[in-house]
């Protein structure tokens, strides 16, 4: 059986833009508690509320799912997403299919490079959590004995690289170039690990 903030996940999906009065009726429960709801689902991000107008009086605050809320429901994107990459595979060469993977982290690295230009490693790491999470990796780091450990704690690649694992490529490759040191992969999710896991080790960063 569903939770109720699962159910008021599911109203919002099929009805977006709802008020507290319409997502009470469809989940069954009393306005104060679906606003206690909401408030949670607002601070861990899976919805948003807003302001509308509908006629004459005062606005009305009414909800929607924001981009991570949406996510947590299945889509055919995934599917697609890896008809696509069979297609591409069956059609080109495999070092040119990785190529193609390469030259997209560095692409999407290159956005980024003036910004940590001479930044020491820390703050380096820093700079790095936050723009990964921005292309939705759950990323945190810490110091050990042979450098820092990355730890990938959620992946968005996760589902596709299960059935198209050179797709890891891309975020190897982000980390190495952003910190400007070699990656080193320890542990993989993909093998059995309960996450990903890059050693990188300390040093002096000089730009490429």
């Amino acid at each position: 059986m569903k939770s109720t903030r699962d159910r008021i996940l599911q109203t919002l999906l099929r009805q977006p833009r709802s008020t507290i009065n319409t997502l009470a009726e469809a989940v069954g429960i009393n306005p104060i508690s679906v606003r206690h709801h909401l408030t949670n689902l607002q601070v861990e991000g899976l919805i948003s509320a807003e302001e509308e107008r509908h006629g004459v009086g005062r606005p009305r605050l009414v909800y929607f799912l924001t981009e991570s809320g949406q996510e947590r429901f299945p889509t055919r994107y995934l599917r697609l997403t890896s008809r696509l990459l069979d297609q591409l595979k069956e059609s080109l060469p495999g070092p040119m299919v990785s190529k193609l993977f390469l030259q997209m982290a560095e692409d999407l690295a290159a956005e980024y490079a003036a910004q940590m230009k001479d930044l020491p490693m820390e703050e380096r790491l820093v700079f790095m959590k936050t723009l990964l999470a921005e292309e939705g990796f759950n990323i945190e780091w810490e110091k050990s004995q042979d450098g820092y450990q990355i730890h990938e704690i959620s992946c968005p690649y996760l589902q596709i690289g299960q059935n198209h694992p050179e797709i890891c490529t891309v975020d190897q490759t982000l980390i190495s170039k952003m910190l400007a040191v070699p990656a080193e992969k320890v542990k993989c999710i993909l093998s059995g690990d309960t996450q990903c896991t890059y050693l990188v080790q300390e040093q002096a960063t000089s730009e490429e």
